[in-house]
Formats: structure tokens, C-alpha cells, sequence
């Protein structure tokens, strides 16, 4: 197991960028792919962003595909998410998620380790 601390979460008006960082404490994230999922209050969470175990290859949701870039960088046991051209919506909580697998997946029960999440909210 791994503990996961996102942070980089607040409140930007639309068109902003944010980058948000998913820190793996205790291990590095060598061995693990790594996804970012969304969570609105009441709602499921969903697939946003995965990069795999070598950082090569990423997935995106087609939400978010083209405005959103993920990268891993293993020395840092950390994970950024940049997201450009923020799109007006409430507030949602991000979390990441590590599995011990070479690639990542949409699913929410293919990941082992979550963080607690970071929230943000793009206003108009």
C-alpha cells in the first residue's frame, strides 16, 4: 500500500489553468500506473486522467482530452495533472489513485491506494 496526498485544489474562474499533484509518501510510484478521478457533491466519481507505470502512455477522458495533460515524474513520487481552459461548474472533489499494474484503468475498482482528494471550483 501506498499513501496518496493530492493538493493544488481551489477556487479559479473559467479559462484558468490548474495543475494539481498527486505526492505517493512512504514508497515511490515506480511501480504503479496512476489515475485522477472527479467527484461532484452527490455524484459518482468518474475517470478523468491516467498515465501508465513507465509515464509513456496517457489515457483522458474525452471531457477533458486536449485540455488536460498528466505526467509522472517517479524521482518526486509525484504525479501532476495540468488542466487548461477550466470549463464553468460547480465544485469537485479530485482524488488520484495508484494501482501496482504498466497501465491505468477507467474503472474505479481497479486501483488498490486513494488519496483523500483536493477540491476545487470553477466559477464564471
Amino acid at each position: 500500500q501506498v499513501r496518496l496526498v493530492e493538493s493544488g485544489g481551489r477556487l479559479v474562474q473559467a479559462g484558468a489553468s490548474l495543475e494539481l499533484s498527486c505526492t505517493a509518501l512512504g514508497r515511490t510510484l515506480n511501480w504503479d500506473s496512476v489515475g485522477w478521478f472527479r467527484q461532484p457533491p452527490g455524484k459518482e466519481r468518474e475517470f478523468v486522467a491516467g498515465v501508465s507505470r513507465s509515464g509513456a502512455s496517457t489515457d483522458y477522458a474525452d471531457s477533458v482530452k486536449g485540455r488536460f495533460a498528466i505526467s509522472k515524474e517517479d524521482y518526486k513520487h509525484t504525479v501532476f495533472r495540468r488542466m487548461n481552459r477550466l470549463t464553468p461548474q460547480g465544485p469537485a472533489r479530485y482524488y488520484c489513485a495508484a494501482r501496482q499494474e504498466p497501465v491505468s484503468s477507467r474503472v474505479r475498482r481497479a486501483y488498490d491506494d486513494w488519496g483523500q482528494g483536493t477540491q476545487d471550483t470553477v466559477s464564471t
